[in-house]
Formats: C-alpha cells, structure tokens, sequence
C-alpha cells in the first residue's frame, strides 16, 4: 500500500503529517518556496520551487509522478490540480475542495448562494476605492481578508473610516499570490470561535472530532482548546452544516470547518480542507488519533473506526519577535517542569515578528477544568523565548 505522496507546502501542520504518513509507510516528497522547511526534515526527498508558477508546479509532478498530491497552503496554482486528477493523480481532498477553499470568494459563495448556508453579510472589492463602497454597505465595524492568505496575514478589522485606507494597503502587503479582491465581512457579533475538524472519508462515515475553541489576534489563532463548551442544539447544526458543505466539495481528508457562534446560532465562516492551525492542540494526546493521523488515514483510504475524546487539552503558540536566522530557544526546561505538557519546536530557519515558532502543549484527565489546562499552556508557552 505504499504510495508516493507530493506535498505542497512544508510548514509546521505539514511536517506533522509527513510524521503520520512516514509511520504508515509511504514516501512523501516535500515542496516549499525555500530550502529546509519543516516537513522537508522529516521527508525522503524535498523540491524548492514557486508553487504560484505553474510551469514549476507541472515540472516537479512531471518529475516524481506521485500517487497523491497533498496541498497545505493557499498560494499554488490549484487550477491545474484538475489535470492532475485526469492524470490518474489522487488530489487531497479533490481537485474540486482545493481550488474553492484556496480562495475566500469561491467558498463563501459556494456556501451562502449555493448551499443557502448562515454566513456573515459581505462584499468584495479590488480597489481602495470599492473597499470604501462596501464599507458604506456593509456599515462599521468590519472585517476585511484577502481572498488568498493564510494565518491571519493581510486581515484587519475597521473600526472607523481613517482605517479603511489602512486596511486596503495591509491586505496587498499580506495577501498570497496575485489576485487583489478582498472580502469585507460584516462583523458577527459571537461569543464563541470554533473549528470543527471533520473527517471525509473514501469508504466510511464522515466523523467529527470534538468542538476546539480558540483564540485570535491579527486573525491567527493564539491558543486552541479542546473540547471547547457548546450546547447539543449548536453542536449538531455545526455538524449538518459541515457535512452538507464537505459533501458539495467532495474528496477524503480532515477538513479545519471554522464557525462563529452568537446567541441566534451558528454562523459558517471558513473552511480549510487539510489540517488546520487550531487543530495542534490534539498533539497533546486529546483523542485516540490526532488530526495528522486523521487525514493520513482518511487520504490513504485507511479505516478510521471512531475518533474518541480522551483527554482535556489546550495549546498556545510561541512567536517570534524580530527577524533572524538560525534561531534558538530559552525556557524550553522551565516550560517541561510543569506535569502534563508538551513542547514542540517547529524547526523554521529563520523568524519575523509574529511568525509561529513552536507550540505549548497542555492536558489532563476528562473531568478536569480545561480553562485550567488553556492557562497552564498560556503560561508555559511564555516561558520560552526565541532568540536570534
């Protein structure tokens, strides 16, 4: 059963996959736009290459002729993964998920137009000056997004006009690849962030994992917790609603289904088809198989007989502060003192501020008080400091 996998993009959520598929058995070629990115030190072979030239892209296919062709970021051409699939290639989920969910307009309105889903009311703009127009609809506050990026870049919420201007020229900054529309989002008033990792299936069930809560700043995700507390009636409208909207992109894997919940209901608000940010939290033990080892499974057409909750769970991200190279880290033996935690260092050769460097880990019995355990994270994740 062995399978030559090719995998787009080599970050943190990626080199914990190449883990899960190496103790499988299979063979992963890792590609990124620079040398030695963290799934390229777990994997058999590496390529550096633009993955938005599509040229590039067809010449590594061409070259390794693999199996399945797994996409972790956003910014690769994604129009030519249909080739692919004529090819006889397997594209995670399908060629179909990925060029809809690469990009915020075709997923939002898939789900709102399409499946009638609840979304946040929102416009698009491709210039400063539809921004303000949308703006003007869409009233103050707001949130406005590339339509390609990843980890929060390029996202900002207006909170009066003097900060439209502003957040036209941070989403060009941030965006990934070369399309400039953004979305402007009206803003939901929630009491709760949720990914709810749901798991397609080749033979089998869609499963899901427990609810995660999570926090954001800048619009990337801080700390994670599972199982996050939300009531039966929501639990279930999450559930048919990822369903419903997995279904109609097709294709075996995890998908990262993130909703906003206020008090008139669930509201869907992104999708990633591939292990999701917030989803590390399960590498501090909280289920039987973590959602690596998910989507391993699910993209090999393995069985996945039940996704079982063990354990309560937290994790909070460590950052870089400044640029550098080569870093290194301090606190790591202070942060292992604690009991239950975990650290892991994600192995990135160089820093920016913000960027995501390691995480802390935190965890304990079911009955345990998990905002105890997401404070136990936080504080140890603050214990480590990166240095270059």
């Amino acid at each position: 059963m062995a399978k030559k996998i090719l995998l787009l993009g080599s970050g943190e959520l990626g080199k914990e996959f190449v883990i899960a598929a190496k103790r499988l058995g299979q063979y992963v070629v890792a590609v990124d736009s620079y040398k030695n990115a963290p799934a390229q030190q777990v994997a058999d072979e590496s390529e550096v290459i633009n993955m938005l030239d599509g040229d590039a892209l067809d010449a590594v296919v061409a070259k390794h002729r693999p199996d399945i062709v797994v996409p972790e970021i956003e910014a690769i051409r994604t129009e030519r993964f249909y080739d692919y699939e004529k090819q006889g290639m397997q594209v995670v989920p399908s060629a179909r998920a990925a060029n809809y969910t690469m990009n915020r307009k075709q997923i939002r309105d898939l789900a709102a137009k399409e499946l009638g889903l609840r979304t946040a009311n929102y416009r698009y703009a491709s210039s400063l000056e539809e921004l303000q127009k949308s703006v003007s609809e869409i009233g103050i506050p707001c949130v406005v997004k590339p339509l390609m990026s990843s980890s929060g870049k390029g996202q900002s919420t207006i909170k009066s006009e003097a900060d439209i201007e502003k957040a036209w020229n941070y989403s060009q900054s941030g965006k990934r690849g070369d399309i400039a529309e953004v979305i402007v989002e009206a803003f939901v008033n929630f009491h709760t962030e949720i990914t709810l990792l749901t798991v397609t299936q080749k033979n089998g069930a869609t499963l899901f994992c427990a609810p995660i809560g999570h926090r954001q700043e800048r619009g990337d995700y801080q700390e994670s917790w599972q199982p996050c507390a939300i009531s039966t009636e929501h639990l279930v409208e999450a559930q048919q609603i990822a369903d419903k909207v997995t279904r109609a992109l097709t294709g075996a894997g995890i998908w990262g289904v993130e909703f906003f919940l206020a008090d008139d209901g669930v509201y869907f608000s992104e999708l990633s088809p591939r292990p999701h940010d917030t989803g590390m939290v399960t590498l501090a033990g909280t289920q039987n198989l973590n959602e690596f080892e998910l989507h391993a499974r699910a993209v090999l057409g393995l069985p996945i007989p039940q996704i079982e909750l063990l354990k309560v769970g937290a994790s909070a991200v460590v950052l870089a502060d400044r640029e550098g190279a080569s870093p290194n880290f301090s606190g790591i033996e202070n942060a292992l003192l604690e009991e239950k935690t975990d650290v892991r260092i994600f192995g990135k050769p160089t820093t920016r501020p913000y960027r995501r460097m390691a995480v802390a880990l935190a965890y304990d019995n079911l009955d345990a008080d998990v905002n105890e355990v997401k404070q136990k994270a936080i504080a140890n994740a603050a214990k480590i400091k990166v240095l270059v």
